[in-house]
């Protein structure tokens, strides 16, 4: 079987980060995350990070490069993070609970979904 993809997007504006507070499933309920969703056929990595970013949060965005390194979900499913830039629109959570722009300073004081705190060093070091 072939491995799927799973895009999030790390969203900096002003040495802030844009994080998304899970409101399901009910074992990731609370926890936060960079927002993004699956590829579907026929996307590439960037094509699915806009729309999902579109859909979830209202917010048009360029997707730039590469951060961190890819996740293992399980055997058929790997989560890849992109740094993306909002071209238009103010987020709003439509597929979360809550948004919060956090800094650098604060990244150690969310309860991350497990597969994100891979990503921790990077996020701190884009932030600078």
């Amino acid at each position: 079987m072939a491995t799927r993809i799973v895009v999030a997007g790390a969203l900096i504006a002003d040495g802030r980060l844009l994080v998304a507070q899970r409101a399901r499933p009910v074992e990731l309920d609370g926890l936060w995350e960079l927002p993004g969703g699956k590829v579907a056929d026929g996307e590439t990595d960037g094509q699915a990070l806009a729309r999902e970013l579109r859909e979830e949060l209202g917010v048009a965005v360029a997707v730039g490069e590469r951060l961190g390194a890819d996740v293992a979900l399980s055997p058929t499913l790997t989560l890849r993070a992109y740094r993306v830039t909002r071209q238009d629109g103010d987020p709003h959570p439509h597929d979360h609970r809550a948004l919060r722009w956090v800094d650098a300073a604060e990244l150690d004081e969310l309860a991350w979904v497990p597969a994100d705190i891979a990503w921790l060093p990077a996020l701190r070091e884009a932030l600078g």
